[in-house]
């Protein structure tokens, strides 16, 4: 499988299982620009050689089947095609998969949680996970990353006719971890798509998620809160590719900043192909800024090559705390700090509740808490 250029000048225009195919970043490319290419410990240049393991396990439910598979596994690759130069390099170099199977018309009686540990500081390592959810099938999945490692990575969601997966994704690594990751849901026929992602630990931590559509009638939500610290660089970059009529799309990532050095970014990419007619898309990001020497790069891409379309915009901002919310608060006898975090929450509050496994949802909050008392 070679090189595919698809015809269309976006930041994606490329995709290949070989990592040939990418020239090594310089920097200089509009896609690895905000990327700080010296922490990435090599997975960018091939560098990076094996050298630990993040050791995956699973916790599933019942009704769901679980296996580890070599690469040659056929059904590997088939949802995703890499589209940047670390990702072909996760793609080439991984050695063992986790297959997650939802069955036809099969509702998963609690969520699957697969925890992702790293081995150890600098650790370098490669992985691949492929979820496939069966015709009419329903299920919730946890990826929860802690510990320590430099790990590239694909995840692939494969949703077939009339099915449903919620993922909640947390990255909760140790403060040395670098990780490079691309999650892809392809979506069929009325097929639902609810993803939420959680971006708090890390050195590095550079997220890729993004959706393609191969019928009519797929609806995708992808939601995510991220808070930064001095010194971390936490980088979402999404694409929502709509090549099919009378599919939906809604995207909010809102994150909070403290510290010299902090840095976030995201970007934003929705593509509303010719032939995507009647498509209804919105997406939004908003950043607090809490700190001096804490930066926020924001860039929403919209690219729209019908005008039969339900609805498309989107929205950003980044911006400080409202001094009359504080003002207010104060005035009603709470004090300075509380009347912060009390700020905070409220920013944070809607994306919270959107969270449908209580376990995270209360150790997402408990962290966030734990950010605002540093």
């Amino acid at each position: 499988m070679g090189l595919e250029t698809k015809p269309l000048s976006t930041l994606h225009e490329k995709s290949s299982y070989d990592v040939a195919d990418f020239p090594v970043p310089t920097g200089r490319e509009e896609e690895w620009r905000f990327t700080p290419l010296s922490r990435l410990k090599g997975l960018h240049n091939g560098t990076a050689a094996v050298t630990g393991g993040v050791v995956v396990d699973v916790e599933a439910a019942p009704e769901v089947r679980v296996e580890t598979v070599g690469r040659d596994d056929a059904r590997l690759g088939k949802a995703y095609t890499p589209a940047d130069r670390v990702s072909a390099q996760a793609y080439s170099s991984f050695e063992k998969a986790t297959v997650v199977t939802v069955p036809k018309m099969t509702a998963a009686s609690r969520p699957t949680v697969i925890t992702l540990r790293g081995s150890g500081a600098g650790a370098a390592a490669y992985g691949h996970i492929l979820v496939s959810v069966e015709p009419m099938a329903e299920a919730v999945l946890v990826l929860d990353h802690r510990g320590s490692a430099v790990y590239a990575d694909n995840v692939e969601f494969d949703v077939a006719e009339g099915g449903t997966l919620k993922v909640v994704s947390l990255q909760d690594w140790d403060d040395d971890a670098v990780h490079v990751s691309h999650h892809h849901a392809r979506l069929g026929k009325d097929a639902t798509f609810r993803s939420f992602v959680v971006t708090l630990g890390g050195d590095l931590v550079r997220l890729s998620p993004s959706v393609s559509y191969t019928a009519p009638g797929g609806d995708a939500d992808l939601t995510g809160l991220y808070f930064v610290d001095e010194g971390q660089h936490l980088e979402h970059r999404l694409l929502v590719d709509h090549s099919v009529p009378n599919c939906r799309s809604n995207v909010t990532y809102k994150g909070a900043l403290q510290g010299d050095g902090a840095h976030a970014v995201w970007i934003g990419d929705v593509i509303i192909r010719a032939e995507a007619e009647g498509t209804d898309t919105y997406e939004l990001n908003r950043n607090l800024i809490l700190t001096d020497g804490a930066r926020a790069d924001s860039v929403p891409n919209l690219e729209i090559l019908t005008g039969e379309v339900a609805g498309a915009g989107h929205a950003s901002a980044s911006g400080r705390l409202d001094d009359e919310h504080i003002f207010y608060l104060q005035a009603r006898g709470i004090p300075f700090d509380e009347a912060r975090r009390l700020v905070i929450h409220g920013f944070f509050a809607q994306l919270l509740e959107k969270i449908e496994v209580p376990e995270i949802r209360e150790r997402v909050l408990s962290a966030v808490e734990a950010e605002l008392a540093r």
